[in-house]
């Protein structure tokens, strides 16, 4: 067999295409949680700091 097509069986017998891709998967949804998770909580501490500002200014007044 010539050395081109024992690289070609090699590359398909090979498991580690399939396996950076699964871990490339992975990383994108776990990138899409944190995302999702960090604006959630973006939203949540701008009230948070909304609400502070509002109570301050009554007592400051």
């Amino acid at each position: 067999m010539s050395a081109w097509g024992e690289r070609l069986r090699l590359f398909i017998r090979s498991e580690d295409g399939p396996t950076a891709t699964e871990y490339a998967v992975l990383i994108a949804v776990i990138c899409v949680a944190v995302i999702g998770a960090l604006s959630s909580f973006g939203v949540h501490m701008d009230n948070l700091y909304t609400d502070i500002n509002s109570t301050v200014g009554v007592f400051g007044s």
